[in-house]
């Protein structure tokens, strides 16, 4: 799921899916490598990058009128993969994040992820509509597995911990203050409330895993029943402050040429005033179908 690794990411990951590829932002970036032969450390990278936020350019990415700078330092070491990276600029206050993944065993693997957010700003909202912020350094980690049978079932187990997310408290006054912004245009005809509400859910509430505790789980089996180019899987994410969950099976079948195909659904669950209790829909089905060339 996505955790840290999305803080320094070009385009952010949709949680429910995070393996599609998503649009991201105009970025200039250069690669150096290195590998040694029989040496602890195997290989060494380093990735620069500049991501210059202007008027029509990357301004979703944080305050205009700034060239920010990122890098990232790879390192191959004792078989372990380690990524170092950093942020900075003036769009968004400087972060640092590492993340480690290794082979314990061929069929078993364990990662970790953490991030370093220096000066960050939480704005939030009580069920009256008063605005509040608090300014702290914010930290996030995320810590799994990954298993593989011998039967090709792969599952993915991980648990995230959002330093920047809102508690269960600060959701359920944020979704009063939903229902009271409603409630007063359709009695008024009023929308000032709503406008408010539009406002404080762009960039805060409305981002993707916006409280502080998750649990993942993925299970995917590779070509059952011998069907070539055939995977199934499904997806479980658990709220673990509000108990509210998203699961979603999917298929999945690139036997054509060039052509990869999608149905995938997803159930919503949760209690009035929950994350995916709240959601706009109880469940969806998507069928995607995508062509490369």
């Amino acid at each position: 799921m996505p955790g840290p690794r999305l803080l320094f990411s070009t385009g952010r990951r949709n949680s429910d899916d995070p393996e599609l590829a998503r649009e991201g932002y105009i970025v200039a970036s250069l690669d150096y490598t290195r590998s040694w032969e029989g040496q602890a450390l195997k290989t060494f990278s380093f990735t620069p990058v500049l991501i210059p936020v202007y008027g029509g350019l990357n301004d979703d990415f944080g305050e205009t009128g700034h060239l920010n700078a990122a890098a990232k330092f790879y390192f191959l070491l004792y078989d372990t993969d380690v990524d170092f990276i950093i942020l900075t600029g003036g769009s968004k206050t400087t972060r640092y994040g590492a993340d480690f993944s290794r082979n314990i065993t061929t069929s078993f693997e364990i990662h970790g992820e953490l991030a370093f957010i220096t000066d960050y700003k939480k704005k939030f909202i009580d069920s009256d509509g008063n605005n509040f912020e608090k300014e702290y350094d914010a930290k996030s980690y995320l810590i799994g597995i990954r298993y593989l049978t011998e039967k090709d079932t792969t599952y993915i187990v991980e648990y995230y911990r959002n330093g920047t997310g809102f508690t269960s408290g600060e959701m359920r006054s944020y979704f009063s203050f939903i229902d009271k912004a409603y409630n007063s245009y359709i009695s008024s005809g009023s929308d000032a409330l709503l406008k408010k509400a539009s406002t404080i859910t762009a960039g805060n509430y409305g981002m993707p895993n916006p409280t502080t505790d998750y649990l993942y789980l993925r299970a995917s089996q590779k070509e059952p029943f011998d069907i070539l180019y055939f995977t199934p899987s499904a997806t479980w994410i658990f709220n673990i402050n509000d108990k509210s969950f998203s699961l979603s099976p999917e298929l999945v079948y690139t036997g054509i040429t060039n052509v990869e195909l999608r149905l995938r659904g997803t159930v919503l669950s949760g209690e009035r005033l929950s994350e995916y209790g709240e959601k706009q829909n109880d469940y969806r089905i998507e069928l995607r179908v995508r062509y490369y060339f």
